[in-house]
């Protein structure tokens, strides 16, 4: 339990640029090879996703926003009369793909914001990334170190996912005298999955005197590496016995020829799994560890990757006891795209101002990871 309570009360989000629709997606990220992606309509009629953004010039094809100025964008929208960003005194930001290997992503956003000097904590992974850096703000202020501090999470996937990171490896192909040379439907799969945007809390050790926030009650991180072979990449290759070969470890040629730092999923293991992993097995143990009731939860924010996987988790939630009608769910992946470690925070952004929030409500957060099977809960109480 936190020694002092912990409020949400500030939200923002930022999503770069003009939506992008399904039909515009290939045109604006290119078009590998030399036919269109064979299982782009596919892969969208499961994903239900119409629109999302990137960090992409609509005129000039070019990128106009990195990583870390998308997480200083969202970040400064915190700002109001009441907060300014030189009040800043603890940052931690999170994004599974930052701009650079080195420095954090935090010092990197740190940079962009130009505050005064303050703690800074980088959080990398995948999508439960966004839920570590705001542990580690929400810890920092309920032990007193902080009287506030700002979580924030971006992503800026288009920068992997347009159509000239993947050139080299198709000339490759070609070199080697394969017949019909596309990307593997691993790496496919994810150019249509997968989007930029970014988002921001600011945590603080005293509700506000008007209007409402957010109480975190807990935060609850969970990983099964112990069990779980690599499922969601990037920088390396995953061999036959499902072990991973990082970027390092190979020739710079073999790198580019086989498009290591391209993202990567096993989509088998992924569907075979991550429900499983991230509800049946974990729900029980949150029941029983914080003496939770599914009737208790008014809302419901789960982020998923794509909708193909909302009827089994609602499934698999029944079956442990912990059934919570869809009507209580709330979700904006089909307009804003899935944006991974930034995903949760641009949810709660929108729901937080959207003006349906009841003083007392619970709202509980599912935020599971497939890099190799993480998840996290948080319960948030409206006050």
């Amino acid at each position: 339990m936190s020694a002092q309570s912990v409020y949400i009360t500030r939200t923002a989000s930022f999503l770069p640029n003009a939506p992008v629709d399904n039909d515009s997606m290939e045109r604006v990220l290119g078009q590998v090879g030399e036919r269109p992606s064979r299982s782009r309509k596919m892969i969208l009629r499961s994903n239900q996703i119409k629109t999302r953004y990137y960090a992409i010039d609509p005129v000039t094809g070019k990128h106009n926003y990195t990583n870390a100025q998308l997480c200083a964008e969202a970040i400064r929208r915190l700002a109001d009369e009441g907060f300014a960003l030189n009040d800043i005194s603890c940052l931690a930001a999170a994004s599974s793909l930052p701009d650079q290997i080195m420095p954090g992503h935090a010092s990197m956003v740190h940079g962009e914001l130009g505050s005064p000097p303050c703690e800074v904590a980088s959080a990398s992974g995948v999508c439960v990334s966004g839920m570590t850096a705001m542990k580690y703000a929400w810890l920092n202020v309920a032990a007193g170190q902080h009287p506030s501090a700002v979580a924030a999470a971006s992503e800026a996937a288009s920068y992997a996912l347009k159509a000239e990171n993947f050139e080299p490896e198709l000339a490759h192909k070609i070199a080697a005298l394969e017949s019909n040379p596309e990307i593997a439907f691993e790496k496919d799969f994810l150019r249509w999955m997968l989007s930029d945007g970014a988002g921001a809390v600011l945590l603080q050790s005293e509700k506000p005197a008007q209007g409402q926030a957010l109480r975190i009650d807990w935060i609850d991180n969970l990983s099964y590496a112990n069990e779980m072979k690599v499922c969601m990449y990037a920088g390396g290759r995953k061999e036959a016995d499902g072990s991973l070969t990082g970027w390092q470890a190979v020739d710079r040629s073999v790198c580019n020829g086989e498009s290591f730092l391209s993202i990567k999923q096993d989509v088998k293991q992924l569907n075979e799994h991550i429900i499983a992993y991230t509800a049946s097995r974990t729900l029980p143990v949150l029941q029983e560890k914080y003496a939770i009731a599914a009737e208790q939860i008014d809302y419901f924010v789960p982020h998923f990757s794509s909708h193909y996987f909302r009827d089994k988790l609602d499934q698999a939630m029944q079956i442990v006891g912990f059934g919570i009608d869809q009507s209580r769910w709330f979700s904006n992946l089909s307009e804003k795209g899935n944006t991974g470690a930034a995903s949760i925070y641009i949810m709660i952004d929108e729901l937080f101002k959207s003006g349906r929030l009841q003083s007392g409500e619970k709202i509980l957060c599912y935020i599971p990871e497939s890099g190799r099977f993480t998840v996290s809960y948080m319960l948030l109480t409206v006050v």
